[in-house]
């Protein structure tokens, strides 16, 4: 392993959920959670831009998907929080299935709202899968609830109080 200086890690910056269609993602994200619009990148399409000394593509390069065509929106999800909705139109073979919670690569986005309850019956109303709310009696985390949904998109979401 070679001996290099560790940089200084400051915040966290933002999540990204890649969807299938970026205009209602983005619609439901201002609408239903308030977020707001940052800026907008693409379509970046792979076989337009020039290929690194190795011969890959800027696709392949930086992130690692070989002919890749994205368009992104930044959003403003929370006042330290910003969620990044990209969206490929390329490769063809790209896959659309969500892993569950107990897939690797399983991952959810975490929000603290004010009532879990409240948050659970309106984002039901705005065709969030909602799960049953977690009642925590016991430890730690006595007297807390959580609840794990997923956004229209099948993205996973945890709601905390």
């Amino acid at each position: 392993m070679q001996d290099a200086e560790k940089p200084s890690f400051l915040a966290a910056d933002h999540v990204s959920f890649t969807v299938d269609d970026l205009e209602p993602a983005v619609s439901f994200y201002c609408d239903v959670f308030g977020a707001s619009e940052l800026f907008r990148m693409g379509p970046l399409d792979a076989a337009d831009l020039p290929r690194d000394a190795e011969g890959r593509d800027w696709t392949e390069a930086h992130i690692g998907v070989p002919g890749a065509c994205i368009s992104l929106v930044m959003l403003r999800l929370t006042d330290n929080l910003n969620l990044q909705l990209i969206a490929y139109s390329k490769p063809d073979d790209r896959r659309i299935e969500r892993p569950r919670h107990c897939d690797a690569g399983g991952h959810h986005l975490g929000l603290k709202v004010d009532d879990v309850e409240k948050a659970s019956r309106y984002l039901a109303a705005h065709g969030c899968e909602v799960q049953e709310i977690i009642a925590i009696e016991d430890g730690p985390l006595a007297g807390k609830k959580n609840l794990y949904l997923r956004d229209p998109f099948g993205n996973a979401i945890e709601i905390v109080d």
